[in-house]
């Protein structure tokens, strides 16, 4: 071996030596060329010649503990794979909360007596439901997927859930509605035994989509809370309530744009009612959650929130001023339906945007190791 490079082992006496020496308020460490580095011969050391990184280890310099945990992401790639979903599944949430809101409306007309209540609100659950399912049929990829998701009850699994929901909602909504067209079957012979059966059959089966309603409103809401999408895993308290206001006000909507100004009672209180959940929820959701708020209220998704609570309130206004008006109660309702539309489509478009951008996962992870950090110190804890 050269002189210009001593043999291992005395360099690590050299080394070891200095250790101890720098213990003792002496040399530091040995020099490459065998000579001792003073306290002042290095830059970053302290008044015993020891750098931050050795008073911590506290043995010969090294760092013994793990080094603490870094989210970053890959060259700023995103964290999260996006949703696959694509606009049909939007639509899916707006016309499940359509026919939700309309089942409700209908059944407020049966017990009230008001039949054009009654007939929009039940032929607009029947073709809101049937339009639901070709949008998730459709996204499934293929209808025997559907049939393959009855198989199994699984009352952890939202999709699972929301399935039988469907399922159970979508007869109970066809037979009602179906009920509506009994008065135009002979009197007489087996279909006048229909005419007469039809109606009473009608009414319970109307009562029984209204009792499903509200779940079929709501999970949807469970269903994206469940998913790791930032912005709506955050919002978990907020987007069942939302999605429940977005339904009363289609429904509502409907009833101010099928029924006359006389009937519409119902359906006014119903878009004051919904209008009321559906702004404060959104209100919760593009304030409450911090970073994860900012998809909600920048972008597409930010132009959409803005329409949507516009809309909603105009046609929650217009709902109770337009009480002797058709015309005002129609645009209150149109106003009503759009703002829902919006909603929806601005909640999907808000998660999708948290997915593809990885500060949305980072920072939240940091804050979060930042807040257990500082509660694993705090004294007394």
């Amino acid at each position: 071996m050269s002189s210009e490079h001593p043999p291992v082992g005395d360099r690590f006496r050299r080394f070891r030596d200095g250790v101890a020496a720098g213990r003792d308020g002496g040399v530091v460490e040995s020099a490459p060329g065998g000579g001792a580095v003073t306290p002042g011969d290095r830059a970053g050391t302290d008044d015993r010649g020891w750098s931050p990184r050795s008073r911590r280890g506290g043995r010969g310099g090294e760092e013994l503990r793990v080094p603490e945990a870094e989210f970053v992401s890959y060259y700023g790639r995103p964290v999260l794979k996006p949703p696959v979903w694509h606009w049909d599944i939007a639509a899916y949430l707006f016309t499940g909360g359509l026919a939700a809101g309309s089942a409700l409306l209908a059944a407020g007309g049966q017990l009230t007596g008001r039949p054009a209540l009654r007939q929009a609100g039940r032929a607009t659950a029947l073709a809101a439901v049937s339009a639901s399912t070709y949008f998730l049929i459709h996204d499934l990829g293929r209808p025997a997927r559907f049939h393959h998701m009855l198989r199994v009850a699984k009352l952890t699994s939202p999709m699972s859930m929301g399935t039988w929901i469907l399922a159970a909602f979508g007869p109970a909504a066809g037979v009602a509605a179906v009920a509506e067209a009994a008065h135009l079957l002979p009197e007489r012979g087996v279909l006048g035994l229909a005419r007469r059966v039809l109606p009473p059959v009608g009414h319970v089966a109307g009562l029984a989509a209204a009792v499903t309603a509200p779940a079929l409103a709501t999970y949807t809401g469970v269903l994206l809370a469940d998913t790791a999408v930032p912005s709506w895993h955050e919002a978990y308290p907020d987007l069942p309530v939302l999605f429940a206001g977005s339904a009363l006000a289609s429904g509502a909507g409907v009833g101010l744009l099928a029924a006359p100004a006389a009937q519409a009672g119902p359906a006014r209180r119903m878009a004051v009612a919904g209008a009321a959940l559906e702004l404060t929820a959104a209100h919760r959701v593009e304030t409450r959650l911090g970073l994860v708020s900012e998809p909600y209220h920048t972008g597409r998704p930010g132009l959409l929130m803005r329409a949507a609570r516009a809309l909603t309130a105009a046609g929650a206004v217009g709902a109770v001023a337009g009480r002797r008006s058709r015309v005002v109660s129609a645009l209150a309702g149109a106003a009503l339906l759009a703002g829902s539309v919006a909603t929806r489509f601005g909640v999907f478009y808000a998660g999708v945007a948290s997915a593809r951008d990885p500060k949305y996962t980072v920072v939240p992870q940091r804050e979060r190791l930042e807040r257990q950090r500082e509660a694993a110190t705090r004294p007394g804890d």
